[in-house]
């Protein structure tokens, strides 16, 4: 029997890995939780470049209860599972967690390849478990806010939108520059989180793709075996064309590690969301650019919404199947520039 079918008991949840940036920001927020019990896993540590902190020390350092391998954190019978392993690593994980009866909150893009998202978006449903991916700007009020814009129609017939999610070259973890583990580079881990805006905005699916890359940016560092630039186009089912600037064009000493925006215009008016740039700026410790963010934590908004749909058997909003749908327009991206920038058709 699981914490969830005991009334006010902390549901058990789960992180199966510290390879993603966004582990440390998961384990703060659910080791605070009063309704949350939390294990930590990390078996694959040991394959990490030395520098990277992983493993038993990361999990001693964010004050979490660690396990040796991913059977002994799912023998513990945890409710829920936090996958944010290495993309190439998603699948094996999400679908031990699915046997195990675990609903799955996976880091994006849900997987390297096609064929594996398919294969977790149907474990997960065999297992009757909720399998939800990892968007947390999903959550921001500003993307709230044009959803709303949208609904009302104020915004009359979108013609089209232009996204842009730029970063600095992740390079406090290798793998994200290993197209092996990540699955390429800027463009897999770019392209989704403003294809996931437009897939539920529009709620249409994307017919055609076309896309460039290069490795101008950082072409000389010999960590980065993959684009760095990239521009893609999408075009959607009822005629929408969107153009994605995925990039990791910000620079190394940026006081930020990026950002996303979205300008969507329609038969009736224009609206600019920018979930990441309420801050305050100025000058800190050396005369170095300081940036202070400000407005909500998405992440912890996303994990609420994960949880509610764990406790209540609700489909999550960025469900497995958005997960899958920008993942054909990431492989269909990638086909377009290996092509040099043919369009690629999705249906």
């Amino acid at each position: 029997m699981s914490s969830t079918d005991t009334p006010g008991a902390p549901r058990r949840v789960a992180v199966l890995s510290f390879a993603h940036v966004h582990a440390a920001s998961y384990l703060e927020l659910l080791r605070d939780r009063p309704d949350v019990e939390l294990l930590t896993a990390d078996p694959d540590a040991a394959t990490a470049p030395p520098g990277e902190l992983r493993g038993r020390d990361f999990a001693d350092r964010h004050g979490a209860a660690y396990v040796d391998t991913y059977a002994e954190a799912l023998a513990w019978g945890p409710d829920a599972v936090v996958v944010c392993a290495e993309n190439a690593r998603h699948r094996d994980v999400v679908l031990a967690a699915a046997a195990a009866g675990a609903h799955v909150l996976c880091e994006k893009p849900l997987a390297t390849r096609v064929e594996d998202a398919e294969a977790m978006v149907a474990a997960c449903d065999e297992a009757g478990v909720v399998l939800m991916t990892a968007y947390p700007v999903r959550f921001s009020p500003e993307f709230a806010t044009l959803r709303r814009l949208h609904e009302s129609g104020a915004l009359g017939t979108v013609l089209g939108a232009t996204g842009t999610n730029n970063g600095k070259v992740p390079a406090g973890r290798a793998w994200f520059t290993d197209p092996e583990l990540s699955g390429g580079g800027a463009l897999a881990d770019h392209v989704v989180h403003v294809a996931d805006l437009l897939d539920v905005l529009l709620a249409e699916e994307a017919v055609a793709v076309r896309a460039v890359t290069n490795r101008v940016l950082h072409g000389d560092d010999p960590r980065v075996r993959a684009e760095t630039g990239g521009l893609v186009s999408i075009t959607y089912a009822g005629g929408a064309e969107v153009t994605v600037d995925c990039s990791w064009s910000v620079p190394d000493d940026a006081p930020t590690w990026g950002g996303l925006t979205l300008q969507v215009y329609g038969t009736e008016g224009v609206v600019d969301v920018d979930p990441f740039g309420a801050h305050v700026g100025g000058l800190g410790a050396g005369g170095r650019p300081a940036w202070l963010g400000l407005g909500e934590n998405l992440d912890c908004l996303m994990l609420d919404h994960f949880l509610e749909c764990v406790d209540t058997g609700r489909t999550p909003g960025p469900d497995g199947r958005a997960g899958l749908r920008t993942l054909r327009v990431v492989a269909a991206a990638q086909a377009s520039a290996r092509a040099g920038g043919a369009v690629v058709r999705l249906t």
